[in-house]
């Protein structure tokens, strides 16, 4: 056998291959295929280019799931998602941006079912990564061109699908989850024509590449309580308004939440109670038969580990957040967080690109819920990635310490009880120490907590949130007690503070044992002629008279007096106040000729020391012009009370009850003067504003309610006023000591407005009552007592009981004589 020579090039020559599954071919140009039994169709397989591959004339989708069928609070953002699609001409891209769980797929969803008429091609692709964009196109060629799958990498199915839509209309390519803006770049890039819907948890400056950019915020309220209430049998309204409150109005929360109560016919309520004591575990929890990832807590907990892989100190910035109040907390706040100029910056523009938190020039603000996840997170040291570094505290605790420095770092600067300047950066600042002391160990000692939460207490008091005030001072007092030794001076500075509370709350009877204990901590502890000893002798002497005691306040406010003089500099505003409540106790002994001039001097030196606006120089005018009317000079009065109510008006918020004071005191000297009318609208003002401050057995709305009473009866309407004086009548018992001479205010007054009805009998015990109290309350002197005595006669005159009215009469007269006496000889001095 001779050799063959070897084929050339081009040549046909013979191959050959051994063993049973071996195959050989001088070229293959289709398919080959071996093993037992093989077959292969020889027919010849047409591929189609995209450019050419035909329209299928076929409606074609492959959405994901229905649309849901209770679509609520969401058709204005569906309204501007249409106007972007129908506008212009060739290739339209809206982004649909905003928090995980805030609703971006269903929003996607509905408009690709809703508009299924408009696109005969409606494409969803999954767009979490690159891969999977890809992938999501090749699906797209696997549907249109199944033959070309037989031999394409995926890499070539997506480019056969761009190409396919390159050369068709009419279609719709939803890229849902969209992680970066560079994902999908050179998608865009490639198309001219059709419709692209991005949905996506980064803002991350889509308007730069797209038609449209669509922030999809939370719902409103109304829609939120649909959300809760329609699906299942749910009624409770008022239930499902809190839980939508607590749920933050979130969709993926709201129907997380429907879904569970419906299956398990769980009250609302029930659900809202399970959710307050353990939020985390609820936010985990979903319906049978839910995708378990789909559960809130999930949703985020991967947007917070793709975040920790480029932007650690994001997570960290975000914990500390998650300590805040969740809505507007002032950057100024963050920056001390890194002693890098800008470091803070960059970090909240990492949290905003994941729509984690919403910023503007002065605030941030961060969804509850995600505050929730975040601090269940630190609580329970899930992230390992941050173990503390001190192994005797907890994470959470470091992470709680943190935020507290910043605050402290931040607080604003001054008294908020003495400085009104300072209440606007007060009123931005105080919830988020509210929140995080809502989040502190309830056994805390920390005093730096202890001093901002009493900085916030005086705030709350200047705004007449005595409830609030009062909270924040027993916090702070039980801090202190447990902090620090138990005659420290700090003790009886938290002891008297909360004692004011409780007497603006008209309980100062529970006021009297704190302020004793505070004098005598201030008294032990400090220097006999501390100006600090003085405060408490002056807050001591108030209580007592809010009590009736007057003729005990007055040596303490005496000495308080004293004392301040010598240790302040003569025009310091302590003085004033020192001279001012000195005063208010000599006019409630009848001693008003001395008050008028204590009450001139502290005016002058309020105006002196503070801004014309102050609302304590309002205080200091209103004061005088009620002495002056207590003189018989309304005249003088009237101009100083509506100066004082100009400043209270401008200085507090609308419902303070200080203005109510202000209005009542008005109407009182108006009423004086004859001109009732007027007085009127101002004393019922002056009520629905106590009424909606103050607790409804507070001793200030009997005096509301009293006074209107007064301007009724002068109008000749006594049968409207009669109701309002047995309720002033009831409050004060009620709220006062027994023998407390307001009571005797509040008889009498009821008993001369029987009178006026006619019902001289009813009102005969009540004026005796009246006198008695009077008597055993006030100096012997007293021009409250003449006047008892008076009004008694006049009632026993009525009942014909003439012989035993006359010596009370020619009693109050001697009285009122004394008094006149007196007052010309200070007019002789003055003078």
């Amino acid at each position: 056998m001779s050799d063959r020579d070897a084929p050339g090039p081009g040549e046909p020559g013979e191959v050959s291959a051994e063993g049973r599954r071996s195959i050989a071919a001088g070229e293959i140009s289709g398919l080959a295929i071996t093993g037992d039994d093989a077959k292969v169709d020889a027919r010849r397989i047409e591929l189609h280019r995209a450019s050419t591959a035909p329209d299928t004339g076929k409606r074609l989708h492959n959405l994901p799931k229905p649309s849901t069928r209770l679509f609520v609070g969401r058709q204005d953002e569906l309204t501007a998602l249409e106007a972007v699609m129908s506008a212009g001409s060739g290739v339209i891209c809206q982004a649909v941006h905003g928090l995980g769980g805030v609703g971006k797929t269903e929003l996607a969803l509905q408009y690709a079912h809703q508009r299924r008429d408009r696109y005969p091609v409606r494409w969803w692709v999954t767009a979490d990564s690159p891969a999977a964009i890809e992938n999501g196109l090749a699906a797209l060629t696997a549907r249109m061109n199944p033959e070309l799958m037989l031999t394409a990498t995926v890499a070539e199915a997506a480019r056969w699908a761009v190409g396919w839509l390159q050369n068709q209309s009419g279609w719709l390519l939803v890229l849902d989850n969209v992680e970066q803006r560079s994902h999908v770049e050179p998608l865009l890039a490639q198309l001219d024509t059709g419709h692209l819907l991005i949905t996506t948890r980064r803002n991350v400056n889509w308007e730069a590449l797209v038609d449209g950019c669509l922030r999809l915020d939370m719902l409103d309220r109304e829609s939120a309580v649909r959300l809760l209430l329609e699906p299942g049998e749910q009624r409770d309204v008022l239930a499902a308004a809190v839980l939508a409150d607590e749920l933050g109005y979130l969709p993926l929360a709201l129907q997380q939440a429907a879904g569970y109560l419906r299956q398990t016919r769980l009250p609302v309520s029930v659900y809202l109670d399970r959710l307050r004591a353990q939020p985390s575990e609820v936010l985990n929890t979903i319906a049978e038969g839910d995708q378990a990832e789909r559960a809130v807590a999930q949703v985020w907990l991967l947007t917070l580990d793709q975040l920790r892989e480029v932007r650690p100190a994001a997570i960290d910035l975000l914990r500390i957040l998650s300590c805040y109040a969740p809505d507007d907390v002032p950057r100024s706040i963050l920056a001390g967080y890194a002693e890098q100029a800008g470091a803070v910056d960059q970090a909240l523009a990492a949290l905003a690109s994941y729509n984690l938190v919403t910023l503007t020039q002065t605030t941030v603000s961060m969804h509850r819920l995600v505050q929730t996840v975040v601090r269940s997170q630190a609580q329970t040291q899930v992230d390992h990635h941050d173990e503390p570094t001190d192994p005797d505290e907890s994470l959470w605790q470091q992470v709680l310490d943190r935020a507290l420095a910043l605050l402290d770092r931040a607080r604003p600067p001054g008294n908020p009880a003495q400085d009104v300047d300072i209440w606007p950066q007060w009123r931005a600042f105080v919830p988020h120490v509210d929140a995080l002391d809502h989040h502190m160990p309830e056994d805390s000692v920390n005093l730096t907590l202890a001093y901002l939460l009493g900085q916030v207490a005086f705030y709350h008091y200047t705004q007449a949130r005595y409830g609030q005030a009062l909270q924040a001072e027993e916090r702070v007092l039980g801090i202190s007690e447990a902090a620090l030794p138990a005659g420290h001076p700090d003790i009886a500075l938290r002891l008297d503070n909360l004692a004011s509370t409780l007497v603006a709350l008209g309980r100062a009877g529970e006021s009297l044992p704190l302020r004793l204990r505070a004098l005598e901590i201030s008294e032990a502890a400090l220097p006999a002629g501390h100006p600090t000893v003085a405060l408490r002798l002056d807050n001591l002497a108030y209580t007592l008279g809010a009590l009736g005691r007057a003729g005990e306040a007055l040596p303490l406010q005496r000495r308080a007096l004293e004392i301040s003089e010598a240790a302040l500099p003569a025009g310091h505003p302590d003085i004033a106040l020192r001279l001012d409540n000195l005063a208010g106790t000599l006019r409630a002994l009848g001693q008003v000729e001395e008050a008028l001039s204590l009450r001139r001097r502290a005016l002058e030196i309020s105006e002196a020391a503070l801004p014309a606006g102050h609302p304590i120089i309002a205080t200091r005018l209103d004061n005088l012009a009620y002495t002056l009317g207590t003189l018989g000079r309304a005249g003088e009065a009237l101009p100083l009370q509506r100066r004082a109510l100009e400043i209270s008006e401008a200085a507090l918020p609308a419902g303070h009850p200080d203005i109510a004071l202000r209005l009542n005191n008005l109407a009182g000297t108006l009423g004086d003067l004859g001109q009732a009318e007027e007085a009127l609208p101002l004393q019922r003002r002056a009520l629905e504003i106590s009424e909606a401050a103050l607790p409804a057995e507070h001793p200030d709305i009997a005096t509301r309610l009293n006074n209107l009473a007064g301007t009724l009866v002068d109008l000749g309407q006594a049968e409207e006023a009669l109701p309002l004086r047995r309720r002033a009548l009831e409050i004060s018992e009620a709220a006062l000591p027994a023998g407390h001479p307001t009571i005797a205010v509040r008889l009498d007054t009821l008993a001369y407005t029987l009178g006026t009805l006619g019902r001289a009998g009813e009102a005969l015990p009540l004026q005796r009552r009246a006198l008695e109290i009077s008597e055993a309350a006030l100096p012997a002197g007293h021009p409250t007592i003449a006047l008892r005595l008076h009004n008694l006669a006049y009632t026993l005159s009525a009942l014909g009981l003439v012989e035993e009215a006359l010596p009370l009469q020619r009693r109050a007269a001697e009285i009122n004589v004394e008094i006149q006496r007196r007052r010309s000889s200070a007019d002789d001095v003055a003078g």
